[in-house]
């Protein structure tokens, strides 16, 4: 069942859960993820950054509809950093039901107006929009980020919100893109979550949610976090159970030896970050 974002995070609003947001790399991760949530009854948002989409190539995104229209869950296709009206137009064309818009580094008014007219032209057509205001940090990973971490100003915010008029808000309460160096400990402002979500009647986006600590993620649902992005996590275990195959079986090259436990590992954090979220069985209340 394909949703918007926006339809997709009211229900959550309503029963207190949060939905993930899977960055999605290549078929394996797709039929890995989509596999898992179907398993779980719980429904998935679809990520995929213009960088992805620049390799895998806009027929990928037709396989992500298949799936979405065939599966007994809500899915979300969502176009993840886009930085440029180029890559809203692409996404939309390319059946999207949800963009987000990224000029947290620009200049304030220029990240309104930027923002306000990606509204304007998707908002047009039924797809869903997301902002950022604040900096999200970033630790190497391809989603990118800021060396430093602007949190987001609730003051600001009220008013983003307003003259925007978009259906969801990245906020910047101390995450970062990729995964943690060990040294790093990753710790979210919980106090000006629970500020913005006092001031604000909006779903709020938890970026770079891979690696912090399953308590405050799960604690952010309580304060306006509906929908959670995650990447590096899946990334990286897929990868990494590739890796440990092929060293351990060089001569192994049918796609069908290699990857199955490697979906595994994609479908063990799926799992996981559905139950932490509070997504696991949520289907039924679509």
């Amino acid at each position: 069942m394909l949703y918007t974002m926006k339809d997709l995070l009211v229900v959550g609003k309503e029963h207190q859960f949060a939905v993930p947001a899977f960055n999605i790399c290549s078929f394996d991760m797709l039929k890995a993820i989509m596999e898992e949530v179907e398993a779980n009854n719980a429904p998935v948002i679809l990520e995929i950054h213009p960088d992805e989409i620049e390799y895998l190539g806009d027929n990928f995104v037709a396989t992500v509809r298949e799936y979405a229209h065939k599966s007994k869950v809500p899915v979300v296709i969502h176009m993840d950093h886009g930085g440029t009206i180029k890559d809203v137009m692409r996404a939309i064309r390319n059946g999207y039901t949800s963009v987000m818009i990224d000029a947290s580094r620009a200049s304030y008014e220029e990240n309104v107006a930027l923002t306000k007219q990606v509204v304007e032209l998707a908002h047009k057509v039924g797809v869903s929009v997301e902002a950022e205001l604040g900096t999200i940090g970033n630790n190497g990973s391809a989603e990118g980020g800021a060396d430093t971490i602007i949190y987001t100003d609730p003051d600001q915010a009220e008013d983003f919100v307003q003259r925007t008029g978009i259906d969801t808000l990245a906020v910047a309460i101390g995450t970062a893109h990729g995964l943690y160096p060990k040294d790093k400990k990753p710790e979210l402002n919980m106090p000006l979550l629970k500020e913005l979500n006092k001031r604000l009647d909006i779903p709020f986006v938890l970026h770079g949610g891979s690696g912090n600590p399953d308590k405050e993620v799960s604690e952010s649902v309580q304060y306006g976090v509906r929908k959670v992005n995650l990447s590096s996590d899946l990334k990286s275990v897929f990868f990494e159970e590739v890796r440990r195959v092929l060293v351990d079986n060089p001569a192994m090259y049918e796609p069908n030896q290699v990857y199955p436990s490697a979906n595994e590992k994609v479908k063990e954090v799926v799992r996981h970050k559905l139950h932490i979220l509070n997504t696991t069985g949520q289907r039924d209340k679509y």
